[in-house]
Order: structure tokens, then sequence, then C-alpha cells
């Protein structure tokens, strides 16, 4: 997801080495406008452990266009560190090599130490910290016309790692460990990994940035088995001096970077700093360390939990099998790329007395996955009927008798409304859960057709409200657009609570579509906060969906739309808020426009009727 800009529309570890301690296709986006006032063959890459790769794909060679240069110069920079120079700590040398010990107070002082250390200017870091290697041709002919040597690390950066020493990070893990694997090369040497992709393009190469940072780190070994833990410290001595060595002639005055070992047990960081226990000795959290990828995935399920949409139907993530979860409801519909539709299977729940069992699990298409205007009448039938028995089954209730074709429900139906008129039912309501993996998308499409069939809403409406009365996030296609724009007024026409309604009002209804539906390709603006969303150019472009979904005021951010004349006049030139000068090509820096974009947010953006829209590149 991007962020909107929108200016003024005017015109397992490694084994252990053989060392003797005891011996001597991206194309950057085109330049901003000024529309408003801006304060040999080497190892195969890492894989991506930890972030996924924004991948861009191969890109033409002749697609490629170098990025501008940012705007300013780097000034000079250096961090300081409390293991470096290492005169405090006791030195054991073998041969070349030396390593450093350090107890848990020393190591607890040199990482707060660090913390609190200013950040190098990006153009310092990048685009070394990207990944240059020699063969991957298609990322530095991207990079080439920028100043200084591209494989250049970065001078004056002095950052700490922290390594456990057997590489299992499911117990007595410290804040930031890692294991060997992610930094040395599983080979009878030691050696540190090359993590720079052979080919490929991206800007985003997250995933290499832990052992690109371990090569200008110096490295804190700790381990409760104290052999292993020492002799990882030197195989990382012997690593950094490997490194040095086969670098120099890129760099001027590389700096030397040191291994320290841990000569304390884990035991004393739990009793004397659990600030810095991130997983203790029993492999339990302990929620003194913020993890960023755990509390990304806890978001995910806070913000896709299993909610309401209509009587008796959720929308949500599939349940854990045998789960609570899945115990709560009746029914529950998997919406998959391998779904296929099956209204008849409903249709016999919907038959099944309460004192009868029915078939409790049932699959639906993926959204997207049905195509118009390639769709046929049999596919627009089946989501009809798909609605209309979900509506029943959730209700408790059977179609009128003169409805039903099927002689053997007829009657069924004739013994259900003689039942009502004597005041009793045998059937009863169920709770459904349309569901797919991760509650977000692929059960989109059938969630917003029944929205609108349970409740009798245009499917512009339903698509809104959906998102703002039943805050309820969700991700569509533009497929899913053109299809359910298809099928509205049989949505409307067979809704129950359009029964009594005039055909002819109810296909004026779906005739007076809204300006905003028309450029909709399906997706909403991410809502971050409940006054924040972040969203892209598209969204930028439309806003009259913006105004629809209570949002104020619009931060721009790299990022030019294009509105008609007079929005801007309409929208307030107060609530738009331009940052110029920044591209996506992964080197600009945001930090300088930090406060003024938390100033504008904070203005206004924080009511509750007039909530901040983000945009930046895609």
């Amino acid at each position: 997801m991007a962020t909107l800009a929108v200016p003024r529309p005017i015109p397992s570890h490694r084994p252990t080495s053989t060392i003797d301690v005891d011996a001597d296709n991206i194309t950057p986006p085109p330049s901003l406008e000024s529309s408003a006032p801006s304060g040999s063959p080497q190892h195969t890459a890492l894989p991506n452990k930890h972030i996924p790769v924004c991948p861009t794909g191969p890109a033409k060679f002749t697609d490629l266009v170098t990025p501008p240069p940012s705007p300013g110069g780097a000034q000079e920079f250096r961090q300081t560190s409390l293991l470096y120079p290492p005169k405090n700590y006791a030195k054991t040398v073998a041969g070349t090599l030396a390593i450093y010990e350090i107890v848990a107070s020393q190591v607890a002082e040199a990482l707060h130490y660090a913390a609190s250390q200013s950040l190098p200017a990006a153009s310092r870091v990048f685009p070394w910290l990207h990944g240059l290697h020699p063969l991957n041709h298609l990322q530095q002919t991207f990079f080439t016309g920028r100043r200084g040597s591209l494989h250049k690390p970065p001078s004056g950066f002095r950052a700490v790692t922290l390594v456990k020493a057997d590489g299992d990070l499911t117990n007595s893990r410290l804040k930031g460990a890692i294991g060997p694997d992610e930094i040395m090369k599983n080979s009878p040497t030691a050696e540190f990994v090359d993590p720079d992709p052979t080919d490929g393009f991206s800007v985003r190469n997250f995933h290499i940035q832990t052992a690109k940072m371990a090569l200008v780190s110096d490295i804190i070994v700790y381990g409760d088995d104290v052999p292993q833990t020492r002799r990882m410290a030197w195989n990382i001595a012997a690593a950094q001096k490997r490194w040095r060595e086969q670098n120099d002639i890129h760099a001027d005055g590389i700096q030397d970077y040191n291994c320290f070992v841990c000569v304390c047990p884990f035991s004393d960081f739990e009793r004397q700093h659990g600030d810095l226990v991130a997983v203790d000795a029993a492999g339990c959290l302990t929620g003194q360390v913020l993890d960023l990828v755990r509390q990304e995935r806890r978001e995910m399920w806070e913000m896709t939990l299993a909610s309401e949409i209509s009587h008796n139907v959720y929308m949500g993530p599939t349940p854990e099998p045998g789960s609570c979860e899945e115990q709560r409801f009746d029914i529950l519909i998997e919406c998959s790329d391998l779904g296929k539709m099956n209204p008849e299977s409903l249709k016999q729940v919907a038959k099944c007395a309460s004192e009868k069992e029915p078939e409790v699990f049932h699959e639906f298409p993926s959204s997207g996955s049905i195509l118009p205007p390639t769709y046929s009448q049999t596919e627009a039938d089946g989501i009809l009927n798909t609605c209309k028995w979900l509506y029943h089954i959730s209700h408790g209730i059977l179609p009128d008798c003169e409805d039903i074709e099927d002689i053997e429900f007829k009657d069924r139906a004739a013994e259900m409304c003689f039942d009502k008129k004597r005041g009793g039912s045998n059937t009863r309501a169920r709770k459904i859960l349309i569901h797919c993996a991760d509650g977000y998308t692929e059960s989109s499409m059938l969630g917003i057709a029944y929205f609108s069939y349970s409740t009798g809403l245009t499917v512009p409406d339903a698509w809104l409200n959906l998102h703002t009365t039943k805050v309820r996030n969700f991700f569509a296609y533009p497929t899913d657009v053109a299809l359910l724009k298809a099928i509205s007024p049989r949505l409307l026409c067979e809704s129950p609570k359009c029964g009594k309604e005039n055909t002819n009002d109810l296909m004026a209804l779906v005739k007076n579509e809204p300006s905003w539906f028309c450029s909709l390709d399906g997706s909403l603006p991410s809502r971050v906060l409940d006054y924040l969303y972040l969203g892209n150019l598209g969204h930028a472009n439309n806003p009259a969906l913006l105004r629809e979904m209570g949002i104020g005021q619009i931060l721009s951010v790299g990022e030019t739309a294009s509105w008609r004349e007079g929005d801007l006049e309409s929208w307030g030139e107060e609530n738009v808020c331009v940052v110029q000068g920044v591209q996506d090509n992964g080197i600009d820096p945001l930090t300088n426009e930090f406060k003024k974009c938390f100033e504008f947010i904070g203005k206004n953006g924080k009511h509750q009727f007039n909530s901040s829209f983000i945009t930046s590149p895609e």
C-alpha cells in the first residue's frame, strides 16, 4: 500500500570451522512538479526470513533510469561506542586474532548507548545497504549515476550485533539477537555471507540488511554453552579479519570491528536486565521487548477479527480447526481460489430441522476469480441463490411456499408456514462465518454481495457502509466492482428488504450511481488508526470517495494527484499538505519532514469527523 500526495490541481547454525585458536525492474518515479511548497560468482542471495521482499520483477535494461541525487550533501558522520576502543575488556589472543570478554552489565550499557546514537544520513548507507553485487548489472545500472563508490561501506558507522551461539532463538533470546547462520557461511572456513543479490532488482532488500549491518558492527556472542560460545566468537573474529582484508581496496580507512564473548550466563540478564530479554530460558515471550514482526501479525489479527456484518452473518479469518472460535459458528463458508459455488448445499441446510446436524463446511469462489464479462448466467444465479439461502439460514426462515419448485421442499415449507401460524417453528436461526485465510481479501466479494442483498442497499452504498458503519476492513478487485455492478439490479430486486418496492424505483437507484464509484478499483484506503488512512494515488485522485469516508485532510508525499478544477477550493487549501523532494528510489529520506507531517495531522486530523489521509508512491 502506498501513500498519496495531492498537490494543487492547477493546470539452524553453521558447523564449527577448523580454526586453530592456538595458531598464528523498476523504474523510478518522475520528478515532482513544484505545485505546492514543501518545507567471481558469489553465493546465492539470503532468503528473506524477516520481512517480505517487495519484488519488483525484472525490468528491461533500457527502462532503467538512474534517480537524481537527493538534494543537499552529507556532513561528516561518526558514531561512538562503549565497545571501541576495547581497552576496558579482557583480551584473549590467538595468533593474529583476538576476542574480548564482556559481562551482562557491560552488554546492557553498550546496547543502551548504541541506541542513543544518531542515525547516519540515508545517503551514507544507501545504496550500499540495498545490495550491490558486482554481477548484478541491473541493480548497478540503476545506481551508476550516484556519486561515490557503490561498494564503499558506510564510514563512521559502528553498530552492535548480538549473536546467540547455538542459533536457537526460540529460547534465551536477547533483544535483537540473531543466529550465526544469518551472517556466517556454512563452509569450513570462517567467513561472512555475501548477502548482495546476484540478480534481480529491488530498492527494498530488507532481508539482507541484518547481514549487511553485521559487517559494520562490533559483534557480541552469548550462550550458556561456554566452549561453543567461544568457538563461535573465534570464528566471527576470523570472519571479521578476512572481510577487512578483502574490502580494504574499496574503502578509505575501513574501521576495525571486534568480537566480544559474553562470559555471564543468560540468567544474569533475566535477573538484572529484564528489559533486554525478548524470550526467556523457558521459551516464553516476556513482553518486555517490542517484536515488530509479531506486532504486525497481532495487529493484522486484530484488524480482521470476525465481526457481524448482518444478522447472524460474520466475516473473518479462517479459524483453527476444532478451536473455540470455529465452534462459535453453525455454518462456515470458506472463500478460496479453489472454491466452487454450491447453493444447493446451503438449501439442504435450510431444510434441515433443528434436531438434525446440517453440513457445517461449505465453499465459495474467492474475490477476483469470477471475471466479467465472461461470467455465465449460472454464476450470477449462483451468487444470488447463495445470498438467498444465507439469509434464510441466518434468520431461521424459509421462502414463501409459492416461490418453491422443489416438491419435497415445498411440503416442508408448507409445514413451516402452518407451524408459524400456530406460533411454533421447527427451524432455528444459525450463525454463519464467511471466511478466508487472511479474513481480508478472498471473502470480500461474497461479503459485499450479501451485505447489499440483506440490507437492500445499492452496491456502492453497501461497499462504503460495510467499511464505515460496520467497521469491516476488506480488499476487493476491479473485477469484483464490474461483477457486482452487473448483478446489482438483481441484488436489489430479490432482496427481502425491497420486496414491496416498485421495480422502476429500484432501477432508478441502481442507475443513480455516485461519482466516486466510477473511479473505484475495488480497494479503499487502509484504516491505520481511527483517524488516519493510508492510500495510493488512485485513492487521492478520487476526492469524492475520501469525503464519503469522512476524510477531511490529505497529506501528499512524493506524488502528484490530478483533481478537476474547483476540487481544491472546495476541499480547502489548508486541508492539503504536500511534501516535495521525496521519491520512491529507496534513498530519499522522509525524516526531515516528520515534524511538518505530524503537526499537519495533529491540527485537525484527530477529530472523529475529520480523518487524515496519507498518500505516497506505490
